[in-house]
């Protein structure tokens, strides 16, 4: 009796320790169409980079505002020093401190207190139009930024859809290849039978379990692309802590009639990026163009020194000089020439400015270019998978029936094995081109919804009963 009950023990423990087992791992995240295209673009990293490219952009633009604002700069010093002037003159230089008062009769070494103190208003009334092109600038950046987000989004949204019709395709190629070695099964099980019998030959038998053998290497090749397709979707999805699994069968049932019409190029999120790329370097040639302009700006300043050095020579003692003793303001016009030497460097800049500009034209003509070639191609592409979509199912019944007569005539003893084995390649391709062909419709819906640059169409179509 302890046996027994040993032996229950232990079962009752295994199948308790299993169930908690497959309760500790999560369930697998299954994803429609267009359920994994929205989950990808909140989720993916690069559309979450690109979105904060263009919250960097946006911050860039207010910069280029606020230079039309006045700049207030300020300071504060106290400092030790002697105070041993001397006639003469320093050429600028910003290592040599600044020592004002008269000439004293001898030097010391004793030092006092200095103060001082200060601020400076500045602003720029007119810039002929410097300020208004570094805005503009800025502007084209934000549209380039916000255009490469869109497009960002788009090649997400696209490698998200190819890698859900690739797992649907994957499942379906390796549905027919089971339903294959199904057929071959019951074929061999038949040949057997009948050799067993000395009905047929034994080379039936042999050519019945190759042809099986065969099918069930495909179908693990098929297993093998299946389960790849869905660890490169978990990729694109950003998901790596459960199993993604589809639910892709509503795609299949019926084709959608509608097309996507094409839209202009120029709306296209690349030949925006490129546009927007073109405004820049426009630009910095406008920029260029009112580097070599004088500045005028109009200035306004409250300054106070203290020290505790006196004109006769006398140097106070204690904290004398900490404190302020002489207040000034000064109000006035400055107007700023650029350095003339700098010419040949300007001359050069405005060269180079104007070759990107150039190099950008003919960016964003290509980008048409190949905007409108993918159109075209995708059109095309529609127009043949729609047509072998239609054919697929004429193939498909064609070949079912052509394997029921062999295997009927096999049965009957007016068939090799040769040919049913060949009747039943005929429909395993069948099987798996009438699939693999309605999928195809799809991707080149996907294929002219990307090349519209908006996707929007082409996931309203997913979503239609």
């Amino acid at each position: 009796m302890r046996p027994i009950l040993s032996v229950v023990l232990v079962i009752r423990v295994l199948t308790a320790f299993s169930v908690v087992s497959a309760q500790a791992q999560p369930a697998p995240q299954v994803f429609t169409l267009d359920e994994a295209i929205q989950y990808a673009v909140d989720h993916y990293p690069t559309v979450r980079a690109a979105l904060e490219e263009v919250n960097a952009s946006t911050a860039g633009v207010d910069i280029a505002h606020a230079a039309y604002l006045p700049r207030l700069d300020s300071t504060w010093q106290s400092n030790r020093a002697t105070a041993n002037n001397i006639f003469g003159q320093v050429l600028p230089q910003g290592i040599i401190p600044a020592l004002s008062g008269p000439v004293l009769p001898s030097a010391s070494s004793r030092s006092v207190w200095g103060s001082a103190t200060g601020a400076l208003l500045s602003w720029e009334p007119f810039d002929f139009g410097l300020r208004h092109a570094g805005v503009v600038g800025a502007e084209a950046g934000l549209t380039q930024a916000r255009a490469g987000e869109t497009l960002t989004r788009l090649d997400v949204q696209n490698g998200v859809a190819l890698a859900f019709l690739g797992v649907l395709g994957a499942q379906r190629a390796a549905a027919a290849a089971q339903a294959d070695l199904d057929r071959r099964d019951v074929l061999l099980r038949s040949a057997r039978t009948l050799v067993d019998n000395q009905l047929r030959p034994g080379a039936d038998a042999s050519r019945a379990e190759a042809e099986r053998a065969a099918a069930q290497t495909r179908l693990s090749q098929a297993q093998q692309t299946s389960t790849i397709a869905q660890a490169t979707l978990s990729r694109v999805l950003g998901v790596t802590t459960v199993a993604v699994t589809i639910a892709g069968d509503q795609l299949l049932t019926q084709i959608p009639p509608a097309d996507i019409p094409p839209a202009a190029a120029s709306t296209h999120p690349l030949a925006q990026v490129r546009q927007a790329t073109v405004d820049q370097a426009r630009s910095l040639e406008d920029i260029l163009a009112r580097t070599d302009f004088p500045r005028v700006l109009i200035q306004s300043s409250v300054f106070a020194r203290g020290s505790g050095a006196n004109p006769n020579g006398g140097l106070d003692g204690g904290i004398d000089g900490l404190g302020l003793d002489r207040t000034n303001w000064a109000a006035g016009i400055q107007i700023l020439f650029p350095n003339v030497f700098d010419f040949a460097t300007l001359r050069a800049r405005k060269a180079a400015a104007a070759a990107s500009e150039r190099a950008s034209a003919a960016l964003y003509d290509e980008a048409l270019l190949t905007i409108t070639n993918e159109q075209q191609t995708a059109a095309a592409l529609l127009q043949t998978t729609r047509a072998i979509a239609a054919n697929t199912p004429v193939e498909l019944a064609a070949a079912q029936q052509s394997e029921t007569q062999a295997r009927a005539r096999y049965d009957a003893g007016l068939a090799s094995v040769i040919e049913v084995a060949d009747a039943q390649s005929l429909l395993a391709q069948a099987e798996v081109q009438d699939q693999l062909a309605r999928i195809d419709v799809w991707r080149a819906l996907l294929a002219a919804a990307v090349a519209r640059g908006d996707l929007t169409a082409f996931v309203n179509l997913v979503r239609q009963p």
